[in-house]
């Protein structure tokens, strides 16, 4: 397999569970800014929506967006308990969690990273951000991950909260958030990646 990712990224978290799954892939780094990837090869030819994570499988076959991408891996490791069967009431509550994730804080940060945005319309978005980190804090209390154990989507909200820092979103207030950010740190896939990508010395 092939994971085309940006450092930082969302692709992180697809290139996190990977690890988490212990199987075989190639890293290509792509520039999120003129789409090319790190040989000089038009990114929109191997994916036309332009954005990463797309994972290349070894027939050929891509697979756009992280949430599928997530559980497409958990899938083919069901042993490792990344994701819960498919059917169930569990796995329906790690898509409720991908999506929310993917909807509204992930599409959240969008006007902020963009440098075309005006700057006096940043604030709404910083604060509806904190407030739906607020929510995911509220939630984590009593519990040690998103679904009680680790999953795919805590791979997610990880790589979602870095963001913070970077475009003015403390989420430092947030114990119980901050407290799964430093079980998500401690884990040895996440050091990988991390290391990996350049996040990390």
């Amino acid at each position: 397999m092939k994971l085309y990712y940006g450092p930082g990224a969302c692709s992180l978290s697809p290139h996190i569970v990977l690890r988490e799954a212990g199987l075989a892939f190639d890293l290509v780094r792509v520039s999120t800014k003129t789409h090319k990837t790190e040989d000089g090869g038009d990114f929109y030819a191997i994916n036309p929506k332009g954005g990463v994570p797309v994972l290349e499988l070894d027939n050929g076959e891509r697979i756009t967006e992280g949430p599928a991408i997530v559980q497409y891996i958990a899938d083919q490791v069901p042993d490792k308990k990344l994701a819960p069967p498919n059917g169930t009431l569990a796995r329906t509550r790690c898509q409720e969690w991908l999506n929310y994730l993917t909807s509204e804080i992930h599409k959240g940060f969008s006007p902020l990273f963009n440098p075309s945005f005006p700057e006096d319309s940043k604030p709404y978005f910083r604060e509806a951000l904190l407030k739906r980190f607020a929510w995911v804090d509220s939630q984590l209390e009593g519990r040690d991950y998103l679904l009680g154990e680790f999953s795919v989507a805590d791979a997610y909200l990880f790589v979602l909260s870095n963001w913070g820092q970077y475009v003015g979103v403390d989420i430092s207030p947030f114990a119980h958030l901050g407290a799964l950010r430093g079980r998500m740190m401690a884990r040895a896939s996440v050091q990988e990646a991390m290391k990996a990508e350049g996040l990390l010395k």
